[in-house]
């Protein structure tokens, strides 16, 4: 990939832009999960110790190019201090004499944070005149935001072109972890699609088939599968109306020599809540009364070969209903297998989505794999193929 990193950019004495996602969850003034703070630091650390000035540039929430003091960044300036360890100075706007003034105060080593680049209309319309104000700022533009890749906002698009542009820490670890996954993956790979509705994903699945061996259909999409092939399922959540659409990514599967993997066994209950009576059926037997809330052991196991023949794998959705015991257990069983996979050096595995990611987090094994993505609609629009606004514009 032709984009360069904070390697290839000289930064001693120079004021660097850098973009990053902090839209982290609150209580009241309480943040409640720092990760994406965190995740930050080693982005922070270097440019300082290659001698340049942070200025950080980030959104928060979704205020609509208005004020909205409850979504103002200075709530974060007391969670990014301690995450970084290091004084933060605030400046009450990103752009203007305010925001100069904050850079102008912050001494060597101080991380300056500039108020929510949404605040200002502009920003969502990737205006090139604000754009060029917040050029105005800095030297350097560092983009370590791939959450907010696949926005052509101003300061993860416009912006990247009106300075020397490189990825950041967190960014070129997204974006070497997703080349590996797809780009020029190890072969045998694997890739692993959940969630309720085909209708959601249908640009991911018919994409995939194109670029992987084997594809692993699980959740509520598979029911639709299921169904397409002439299975009964019950209660269960069908996209009825696209089992035609089904049939024809299983074609194009086939044309492209990718093998679709759809559940052989079935978790049914009568209804969908903790400690439900359930039972295992095949796939062939599901009760009319009854939904499908997971895939069964059988499944698993095929799974667990499939797994154990490739070497690369791209997750992206949980098997069952995770969320509720006893439906976990597919998905738990799967990740597992991978995590051992992985850690045998048997398998690359990435994995991205937020279910995904609590999913892999609930089985305990989200240390296990090679890379996991937190960055949602980036990850999802990467796998579908398309191409992403904050990445291209750091190709230059």
């Amino acid at each position: 990939m032709a984009w360069k990193t904070i390697d290839d950019v000289a930064l001693a004495g120079k004021t660097v832009l850098t973009r990053v996602d902090i839209n982290v969850p609150m209580e009241g003034d309480v943040v409640t999960d720092t990760t994406r703070i965190d995740k930050i630091r080693p982005t922070v650390e270097d440019i300082i110790a290659r001698g340049g000035k942070v200025v950080l540039l980030a959104h928060f929430d979704r205020p609509k190019g208005k004020v909205v003091p409850a979504m103002s960044l200075g709530r974060l300036q007391a969670a990014v201090e301690a995450s970084l360890g290091r004084k933060v100075v605030f400046g009450a706007d990103c752009v203007g004499p305010v925001a100069e003034a904050a850079i102008a105060a912050a001494g060597q080593g101080d991380v300056v944070l500039l108020e929510n680049t949404r605040f200002h209309p502009e920003e969502e319309k990737n205006d090139p005149a604000f754009a060029a104000q917040l050029a105005a700022l800095g030297d350097i533009y560092v983009n370590d935001a791939f959450s907010a890749a696949h926005r052509a906002h101003a300061s993860t698009e416009a912006l990247a072109r009106l300075l020397p542009a490189a990825a950041g820490r967190l960014m070129e670890a997204e974006l070497k972890a997703l080349e590996a996954a797809l780009g020029t993956p190890v072969r045998p790979v694997v890739a692993v699609v959940g969630g309720a509705k085909v209708s959601t994903k249908l640009e991911l699945l018919g994409n995939l088939v194109t670029k992987v061996d084997h594809l692993v259909i699980g959740g509520g999409m598979a029911n639709t599968f299921l169904v397409a092939q002439g299975f009964e399922v019950g209660k269960s959540l069908a996209e009825r109306d696209m089992a035609p659409t089904a049939l024809e990514i299983v074609e194009k599967a086939k044309a492209a020599g990718c093998t679709i993997h759809l559940p052989v066994d079935v978790v049914v209950a009568g209804e969908f809540k903790a400690g439900a009576a359930s039972k295992v059926v095949s796939v062939a037997d599901c009760p009319a009364d009854q939904m499908i809330l997971d895939a069964g052991p059988a499944t698993v196991a095929e799974i667990a070969k499939v797994f154990a023949a490739c070497k690369t794998l791209i997750w992206n959705g949980p098997l069952g209903a995770f969320e509720i015991a006893p439906f976990d257990a597919a998905t738990t069983a799967a990740a597992e297998v991978a995590a051992e996979l992985t850690r045998a050096g048997k398998l690359i595995s990435v994995a991205g989505g937020g279910d995904t990611v609590s999913a892999l987090h609930h089985a305990g094994v989200a240390g296990d794999f090679t890379f996991i993505s937190t960055a949602g609609g980036a990850f999802l629009e990467w796998m579908e193929g398309k191409e992403l606004p904050g990445v291209a514009a750091l190709m230059g």
